[in-house]
């Protein structure tokens, strides 16, 4: 029998496939980096302060990549979304196993080396690159997957670089939507995917054609695995770098070694026969990289869930939110299980997360069942790290207690705010429920569904230098996009008229009174929202107490008679603490991308009571420097306690200081700079 021809396009499923082999590459890689920045040390007794910053920068960057490599995975996640197929949490365990992928492509745990870091620059590198593999990453045998005939079932692609795997899914998808036409193509709901209002990643933008799916490829490819050779923030440069700076400090030291000796491919269990894998018998490393896996694991399901539950409904933040938590708390572990040892059976070697991949990472059907597995899992999360704490006394195992305990709490109240009727999912696409009627003879009628009543229409805006002025009855709203923090005060407190996820205009300042709107920018902690009436009601005045409030790993939220450099005649804002904003001194949520750590609960200062809690509050942000406040100003802490009374401060916005929220000359040290 003849074989098919070959198809035109490759079919919706060959697609998937092969977006289910995206995902799990992005996965991988990920996993892998992850794992070399958690062996990092921090610094030990002797080491200089040249080298232990280099070790700090070396797992900044490798963290920055391996959070890039996460907003890949989003990417390719929405776009399996936006074909109509549920997109792929799962992945082989490692070491994978060949011919999960091509040959020349070896993932498995390694700590940081030499040679893990040659591997790396390996996997990124751009296809006219030479660059060998890593010493003991080489595969064990060279075969080629797939056929080249067509068949029904897909087949893998084979690929020698990863950038040519991504231009070859590129080209199908582009014919697939020749073929079947944008409409059919794309035919996923794209309130199923996960954007920015959920997820602060590059990859969190929703795809609804064929100019957003070839737009993520595209970031794909430049900022990652394919990019041109010389592509200044690659990952394959990044790795070239950290490469060049090891070679300087190994030359100055020649036993510099950054890393602890972790396990390669650490597992839970004693492995059959001579294996690659390393046994991890210590008691209480193995419950460490037990309940770092767990939260791994959960945080897949979660994330699993939220493609299931539609935007804008609340469960959907809440399921993002706590995955992105159980992640922070799963660093915590990971660092510690690295500085344990592996067992007796594995003299030096030190244990190690082994990212376990469960039989199936698929979520629950949306619903009152997986909310109480999604409960009854944290909970005993936080029972376990409760008591590994009790036991192990040690600090980051001590932050993941804590961390978990919390997520377990907000799961509840979350998810019990929650609608317990119909899930939201269902509730889109159902018919609206017709309730029946008894009429006067005793009969029982069904109404003809009542018109709802007509919102007030969404005026256009006028812009005047990048601010928008809407108009309204009794006053004129104000909004400035470039102040805004997205700390959704607007779209939860007066959902009716700002209209979330919408294009075009989306203010619609007549569908509530003017009161309540005023109080709903007077909430607004940035000022991008602000007024002013035209019904003779005195306009904002300045509060009755200058305070600035230090968010936990975010911004100074500031209130009062402001001054700041040559502006005035507003009362609130926001301003950079990170040091990475593109608006300085405004926040932009940069700290977001950056990965900013830091308390919004300082220790307690000098608090003596002002004879003057008000008056003008001068802000002067330095150039390279802090921000130089004077005036009557009272510093408080997240949670609203008083941090400190003065009347002049310098505030750290380099976000380096290790007196936060003051400065203590950071800046000069790191070479900060403002512009």
């Amino acid at each position: 029998m003849e074989a098919p021809l070959r198809p035109s396009a490759p079919t919706r499923e060959q697609l998937v496939h092969t977006l289910y082999e995206a995902a799990e590459l992005e996965h991988n890689l990920m996993c892998t980096y992850l794992y070399a920045a958690f062996s990092l040390r921090d610094g030990d007794e002797g080491w200089s302060s040249d080298e232990r910053q280099a070790t700090t920068r070396f797992r900044r960057t490798i963290l920055r990549v391996a959070l890039e490599e996460m907003g890949h995975l989003t990417a390719v996640w929405n776009i399996t979304s936006a074909l109509g197929a549920a997109p792929r949490f799962g992945r082989g365990n490692f070491p994978l196993d060949p011919g999960e992928l091509p040959a020349g492509l070896v993932v498995k745990l390694a700590p940081f080396s030499d040679a893990a870091l040659q591997h790396f620059i390996h996997l990124e590198r751009p296809e006219a690159s030479a660059e060998p593999e890593g010493e003991g990453f080489a595969p064990e045998y060279r075969f080629t997957r797939g056929v080249r005939s067509t068949r029904l079932t897909p087949m893998a692609l084979d690929y020698d670089t990863v950038g040519t795997f991504y231009a070859a899914l590129d080209a199908g998808l582009h014919s697939f939507v020749d073929q079947h036409g944008e409409a059919d193509a794309f035919c996923g709901d794209p309130a199923l995917q996960l954007s920015r209002a959920e997820v602060e990643l590059d990859g969190a933008k929703p795809v609804i054609c064929l100019k957003t799916a070839r737009a993520a490829f595209n970031a794909i490819v430049e900022q990652g695995e394919g990019a041109p050779q010389h592509s200044p923030d690659s990952h394959y440069q990044r790795f070239i770098e950290i490469r060049q700076e090891l070679a300087t400090r190994k030359a100055i030291r020649p036993d510099f070694q950054p890393a602890f000796p972790a396990a390669q491919n650490p597992v839970l269990r004693p492995p059959p026969g001579r294996s690659a894998r390393v046994w991890i018998e210590h008691e209480e490393a193995a419950i460490t990289v037990d309940l770092a896996n767990t939260g791994y694991a959960l945080m897949l399901r979660l994330l699993g869930y939220s493609y299931l539950v539609p935007r804008p409904s609340p469960e959907k933040a809440l399921v993002v939110d706590l995955a992105l938590g159980l992640m922070r708390a799963v660093t915590h572990l990971a660092e510690r299980a690295v500085r344990l040892p592996a067992g007796a059976s594995n003299p030096g070697a030190h244990a190690g997360m082994t990212f376990t991949a469960l039989r199936d990472a698929a979520s629950f059907p949306p619903g009152p069942s997986a909310r109480r597995f999604f409960r009854e899992r944290l909970e005993e999360l936080a029972h376990a790290a409760e008591t590994l704490d009790r036991s192990s006394r040690d600090e980051r195992t001590a932050r993941a207690a804590r961390l978990l305990g919390d997520l377990a709490l907000r799961a509840v109240r979350g998810f019990d705010a929650l609608p317990r009727s119909t899930p939201a999912s269902v509730a889109r696409t159902s018919e609206p429920v017709r309730t029946a009627s008894v009429a006067t003879d005793g009969t029982t009628a069904t109404p003809l569904p009542t018109k709802p009543p007509e919102s007030p229409a969404i005026p256009v805006p006028t812009v005047i230098d990048g601010i928008e002025h809407i108009e309204a009855h009794a006053l004129t709203l104000i909004f400035d996009s470039r102040k805004c923090i997205h700390a959704r005060f607007c779209v939860t407190g007066a959902p009716q008229v700002f209209l979330a996820n919408v294009k075009g205009p989306w203010i619609r300042p007549d569908a509530v009174p003017a009161a309540a709107l005023a109080e709903i920018a007077h909430a607004c902690p940035s000022g991008a929202i602000r007024y002013q009436r035209k019904d003779g009601v005195a306009n904002e005045s300045a509060p009755p107490v200058n305070l600035v409030a230090v968010r936990e790993g975010g911004p100074y939220a500031v209130r009062g008679d402001l001054h700041l450099e040559e502006r005035s005649g507003f009362y609130r804002a926001t301003l950079c603490r990170c040091g990475a904003s593109k608006n300085k001194p405004f926040c932009d949520g940069s700290h977001h991308e950056v990965g900013f750590a830091a308390s919004g609960e300082p220790p307690t200062g000098r608090t003596d009571m002002l004879d003057v809690r008000d008056g003008p509050l001068s802000i002067q942000p330095e150039l390279d420097g802090p921000l130089q406040v004077r005036g009557n100003l009272e510093i408080t802490s997240g949670t609203g306690r008083v941090v400190a009374r003065v009347v002049q401060a310098r505030l750290c916005r380099c976000g380096g200081s290790e007196t936060k929220p003051f400065c203590d000359g950071t800046h000069a040290r790191i070479g900060f700079r403002s512009s």
